[in-house]
Order: C-alpha cells, then structure tokens, then sequence
C-alpha cells in the first residue's frame, strides 16, 4: 500500500514538472488574458486596437532607441529650454514634436503655442504630421503614426515617427540596427475579444534606412555595375597613396582603413600643404565615438578648404558603409587629383 503511494505520488509530480516545463516553453506564444488588458481596451464590436506586449518594454534594444532619441531631441531644442523625459508623456499632444520639426526642416507652422483641450491638441498633431508626411512620404517611408495613435500615447508609433525624422535629416547619433517589438492585436467579434501577436521592425540596417532619402551615382553603381565599382576603388587607392606614401602610409582596403578618419585627417593635411597637431585628433582612436571626432573634424578640414559639407555622415564611415567612404574620398579626388 505504502509503495502504490508512493508510486501515485511520484507520478503526481512529475505530471506537475512536465505541465511546468509545457507552460514554460509556451507561455510566450500565449495571447494575455482578456481580463488583464487595460481598460482601454473595451471595443465596440467588428473594431480593432493594436498595443506593445508589456515584454517588448524591457527590450534593451528597443529601451537603448528610446534613449538615443530622447537625447536626441534635447540637443536639437536644447535652445528652447525643452527637456523631454518620457517619449510618450513629453509628445502626445504635438508641441515638443513642432518644436523639433521647425528647427529641423526650418519649416514655421502657424498655430497656437499651447493647447489644452482634446480638440485643440489634435488638431496640432494633425497639422505637425500633415507637414511631416508631406515631407518623408515622396522618400518612400512607410507613415505608421497617426494623429490619434500619437495622441493615445502610442509609443510604437512615436518612436516610429522619430526614427523616420532622424533618418531624413541625418541626426549624429548611431540609432541600434534591427530593432524589432512585439505588438499585440486585439479585436472584437460578436462580443469576444480577440488577440494575436505580431512582430513590428522599427529599424532595420542604417545603410537602408537612408537610402530611402538619397540615391545617387554611387548607388547606381553599386547595384547596376559592381564590375566598375573595382575600378573606381583603384583609381581613388592610387589617388590616395600618392599622396600618404609621403609619410610612408598605404591604403589596400578603402572600406576599413579610412573608418577611424586618422588617414582622412592626415590625407587634409597632405592635400592642404599643412601639419595637423596631434592634439586636434585622436592618432589611435579607441571607441566609437573617438573615431566619428576624428571624421567630424576631416570633415571640418574640407570645408575650411572651402570644399562643400560631405553628404555622407561621420557615423556611417566609421560603421564602413562604403558608399559613404567612397563619396568622401571621390569628392577629394575631383578636387585634388592633379595636386602633387
């Protein structure tokens, strides 16, 4: 009797270890209960409402994007004395998001400065992202905000928004690749809510996020005629080398030993007839950021030459986008190629 206990018994636990480990591994791909949606939630019938799945908030990634953007948005309007904290209590009701596209598109919107009402905030927002569309919808961005999923503080759609506006004006930060989230759908049929998960990607490569903003020769190139992107490539070595061989320097691989702007820098000064101090620019740079100073500041050195700004960003020819590396260096060329 004792041992058909103890059999019962030990059989008991591990059906309960077994229905553990089966409620483990499904439990992400279980819908959340009806009763703890938010309130927000109750749905007229045949309609539908789209909210992030509470586990994609703790996302580090999707968590690092909104950092970058917050201080993002703090540096642009750090003139107008405006701090924003949180993306969704700080950018529902459209000011903060005028403020930010007037100082980037130096487009003036002609309306109230602060609006309290409902109405008064929705019709902000609906004029702020009528000019916004406007602007990123020729580009080909997909518009995945809305006046009313702003409004309802919808933060898939805010950040949405910001990448798409930090993308189109080239912002100085290194926004994380292949950023993805979870969002939770819920519907209501014949009473009874219904819920399904789907996988939102808010950013996906920099590289081809910009190009929705510019094409251009090298583009052309790289997709249509990648036998003359070779040759290209040794014209703008040979140009090169001409010139950092004088300091017993080669380049054999443009893509990456240009990313860290120690031999951009070099190459200005070589070009310009003139020593750049060492303390201007980091000679072994050791981070990220130590190496976008050092192609800011080359930059810097073209234009002092009275070159036009680069098209490309410090931030991409460091992350070795070769596109970027190559406009760089062939707007040298056309400038330099007959200077000894």
């Amino acid at each position: 009797m004792a041992g058909l206990l103890c059999r019962t018994k030990r059989k008991k636990q591990v059906d309960e270890h077994l229905e553990e480990g089966k409620q483990a591994i499904n439990a992400p791909l279980l819908a959340p209960r009806v009763d703890a949606l938010p309130d927000n939630t109750l749905l007229d019938d045949n309609t539908e409402r789209s909210m992030l799945d509470p586990s994609s908030r703790e996302n580090p990634k999707f968590k690092e994007l909104q950092r970058l953007l917050i201080d993002w948005i703090n540096n642009e309007l750090v003139e107008e004395r405006i701090i924003v904290k949180d993306l969704e209590e700080d950018l529902y009701d459209g000011q903060v998001l005028q403020k930010l596209f007037e100082k980037l598109s130096r487009w003036m919107l002609n309306m109230a400065e602060v609006t309290q009402s409902e109405i008064g905030q929705k019709q902000k927002l609906k004029m702020v992202l009528g000019a916004v569309n406007q602007l990123l919808r020729p580009h080909g961005w997909d518009i995945d905000w809305s006046v009313d999923s702003v409004h309802s503080k919808n933060l898939v759609a805010i950040v949405s928004l910001l990448v798409a506006l930090a993308m189109h004006f080239q912002a100085p930060i290194r926004l994380p690749e292949h950023v993805s989230v979870q969002i939770v759908l819920v519907k209501k049929r014949d009473g009874i809510l219904q819920t399904s998960h789907v996988t939102k990607e808010i950013t996906t490569t920099n590289e081809m996020m910009l190009r929705k903003f510019e094409r251009d020769a090298f583009d052309t190139l790289l997709d249509h005629a990648p036998d003359k992107l070779n040759v290209v490539k040794m014209s703008l070595i040979t140009f090169v080398n001409k010139h950092l061989n004088k300091l017993n320097l080669e380049v054999t691989e443009l893509e990456s030993q240009f990313a860290d702007g120690v031999y951009l820098v070099l190459l200005m000064g070589l070009l310009e007839g003139y020593f750049v101090p060492l303390y201007n620019f980091y000679l072994t740079p050791e981070n990220f950021e130590q190496k976008v100073h050092n192609v800011a500041f080359a930059f810097e050195l073209m234009q002092d030459a009275g070159l036009k700004k680069p098209k490309s960003r410090p931030e991409d020819v460091v992350n070795i986008i070769l596109k970027s590396t190559l406009r760089v260096l062939y707007n040298l060329f056309t400038n330099y190629r007959h200077t000894d």
